[in-house]
């Protein structure tokens, strides 16, 4: 299988580490591309007509997007416990905080964008505001249930420790630590996972 990701992405971070959890890490082959809105990488979109990584194309030929689909099917190619509970709260718990961490990372991105990709002159500052007005937000909202995260993995904790990663890796300014003690203190256990350790994001 054949992984199109970059190893700044958060979302093929989120992937791989889910590979790396699942054991089929070494199944996949990695395919690091720079692509944008404004600049696509021609083989990525061959295969997501999206342009977007990340984007996992399997030994048949067909591809899957995006990672929460990749996530999933990767879940079922293994034999050890599941990422995606098969039903109950724990399946909701963990599908609400993949979304929530997903959510992150998106506004997160966005706000890269706006700072990074468009010309100076055209910048809205509003919307970056907007965009990490989200992130403080939702951070809040897991500081409060950081006592129930645990030692949990499972889908939900992949992405938030994927989103929380990527802000260190982009947004160090936030200082998101600073007012979130407990969340801080999950990460920091979450992050010596292997899985995290061996996909440190980089430019």
């Amino acid at each position: 299988m054949k992984l199109h990701s970059n190893p700044a992405s958060p979302f093929g971070r989120k992937v791989k580490v889910t590979a790396i959890e699942t054991g089929l890490f070494d199944r996949l082959e990695i395919n690091n591309v720079q692509t944008s809105a404004v600049g696509p990488d021609l083989g990525l979109v061959a295969d997501n007509p999206l342009g977007k990584i990340p984007c996992l194309v399997l030994d048949d030929g067909s591809a899957l997007y995006d990672s929460r689909v990749i996530c999933e099917y990767l879940d079922t190619l293994h034999g050890g416990a599941r990422l995606f509970p098969a039903e109950g709260p724990a399946r909701w718990t963990a599908l609400r905080l993949q979304a929530l961490g997903d959510g992150i990372m998106d506004a997160a991105i966005l706000a890269r964008y706006e700072t990074f990709l468009r010309p100076e002159n055209l910048r809205w500052p509003a919307w970056v505001d907007g965009q990490l007005d989200k992130v403080v937000r939702a951070l809040d909202r897991l500081e409060a249930e950081a006592d129930e995260l645990g030692k949990r993995l499972d889908i939900g904790t992949i992405a938030l420790a994927c989103a929380l990663g990527y802000l260190d890796f982009r947004f160090a300014a936030m200082s998101w630590r600073s007012t979130r003690p407990r969340l801080a203190a999950w990460f920091e256990l979450f992050a010596a996972r292997e899985s995290m350790l061996r996909t440190l994001p980089s430019a």
